[in-house]
């Protein structure tokens, strides 16, 4: 038996469902093929024993209309939880101290991060001439160059390795913090940049992560994977294996196997949202040179290990956000949120969860430790850097062996090798948040832009569209 359906999407991570969402309520016929068992990607979340623990992503920032849109949409509206007002606040770790970030031109000048002369170097920023148009910078390239040293110790190091748990030395200023570098890049200075482009942001009702609100789900990230599983339901297929993708005179012809029985679907247009390791693959036997180059993109392992204290425990006080580790602290860890102060009935009344992340490209041997070695390293720089003491009443360690991928230097070939893919493979589209930003947010407002195009392709009618007012029928 042969499936017939308008798109096909392969991998039903957060992109591959809010694409999926969008063209089906759009009147698409469309089918949704998931290797594992579970759905949502890195989103996972799960209640026990009084505590909620999000594995993956714990929230994302409300920076676009369509962000608002799709989530009423998606009918998870009235579960959505902003984060306490204290979550503004983050800390970063200098000489073994948590130094809150300064956010605004008072705190910076009154802040014990930064010492007088990386303070004093800041003026200079908007007289720095821009890098040469055909040079590509390293993220540490480029802030230094602006910044200096002592910036990229404390403020960009720790914030690359909290986003990415990445290594500002190898990541592309241009790819991956895309938005900074179009500051020097269109204004010639990030300070005249960050005052001109806040009008445009305005203009396109679109707000600065800086001062974005941050929110989750009642019940964890995982509450907006429900709400789309609900509205996809059968349209969802998982443990699911692909074996040949091929042409098929307009169309193309995918078989793969389900629980070991063999099946057909065929599809005007195919969407691929699987990680690039695994698109790689899948596109090898079209383009060998394009696998070759998705292949290098590097996805480093970290492990999210949470402590949950049913009463309060010895500590300092929990008033923000959490903290960072720069790597110039020489640390274990590359940061901590507080769970508990961040949203509501994360911990029982009176008690607290923390969750910390170890690994990235930092220090990736790390996650290989076996869980007693990786909570003594959690349990000893808790203690060290937040006073910690206590034992936790419920431990939870979770490893992403391939966990974010890495917009390292180069990135933008990667990409441009992509696009022409589908330029010479027409009803083919690549996506995922290894293009286009990785957070849950980046990829919701993706998916509408992919869903545009397979709509274009298909030369069907849409309201893929994701404002606020689009859904509000």
């Amino acid at each position: 038996m042969t499936l017939e359906k308008d798109t096909l999407i392969i991998g039903a991570g957060i992109s591959g469902l809010a694409t999926a969402f969008r063209l089906q309520r759009s009147g698409f016929e469309i089918l949704v093929l998931e290797k594992s068992d579970h759905i949502g990607g890195a989103i996972l979340s799960e209640q026990h024993d009084g505590f909620l623990i999000d594995y993956g992503p714990n929230s994302t920032l409300d920076t676009s209309p369509k962000i608002r849109g799709f989530i009423k949409a998606v009918g998870v509206e009235e579960s959505r939880v902003n984060a306490n007002a204290s979550a503004s606040r983050r800390y970063v770790l200098r000489g073994g101290v948590l130094q809150p970030l300064p956010m605004n031109p008072p705190q910076f000048l009154k802040s014990k991060l930064f010492s007088w002369k990386a303070k004093l170097r800041l003026f200079a920023e908007p007289f720095i001439s821009p890098a040469p148009a055909d040079k590509e910078e390293t993220i540490a390239e480029f802030v230094k160059r602006r910044l200096g040293q002592e910036f990229l110790d404390y403020a960009i190091n720790p914030f690359v390795a909290g986003v990415y748990a990445g290594d500002p030395e190898r990541l592309s200023v241009r790819s991956a913090v895309a938005k900074i570098y179009a500051l020097e890049k269109n204004y010639g200075s990030l300070i005249k940049g960050a005052i001109k482009g806040a009008k445009e942001r305005k203009k396109r009702t679109e707000t600065d992560k800086t001062r974005a609100q941050l929110f989750s789900f009642q019940n964890g990230m995982a509450e907006l994977v429900e709400g789309l599983k609900k509205n996809l339901r059968e349209n969802i297929q998982t443990k699911t294996e692909i074996k040949r993708i091929y042409r098929n005179d307009d169309s193309w012809r995918v078989e793969y196997t389900q629980a070991g029985q063999s099946k057909i679907v065929t599809a005007k247009s195919v969407i691929f949202t699987t990680p690039a390791y695994v698109t790689a693959s899948l596109l090898q036997p079209f383009d060998s040179t394009l696998s070759e180059k998705l292949h290098e993109i590097v996805y480093p392992p970290v492990a999210m290990v949470f402590l949950g204290f049913k009463k309060q425990p010895p500590c300092r006080p929990l008033d923000g956000f959490g903290f960072l580790v720069p790597k110039v602290e020489k640390r274990n860890l590359l940061g901590t949120i507080w769970s508990s102060t961040i949203f509501p009935n994360r911990a029982p009344e009176g008690g607290i969860a923390l969750t910390t992340f170890v690994g990235g490209m930092r220090q990736p041997e790390l996650v290989s430790r076996d869980d007693d070695e990786l909570l003594k390293l959690v349990q000893n720089d808790l203690r060290e850097i937040m006073g910690l003491a206590g034992q936790p009443d419920i431990v939870k360690i979770k490893r992403w062996e391939k966990a974010i991928p890495q917009y390292e230097l180069g990135h933008q070939q990667r990409i441009e090798a992509a696009e022409n893919f589908e330029r010479n493979h027409p009803g083919i589209f690549i996506s995922g948040n290894f293009r286009g930003g990785i957070s849950v947010g980046d990829c919701i407002v993706q998916s509408e832009g992919v869903a545009e195009k397979v709509a274009a392709f298909c030369k069907k009618p849409t309201t893929v569209s994701a404002t606020a007012d689009s859904y509000s029928n």
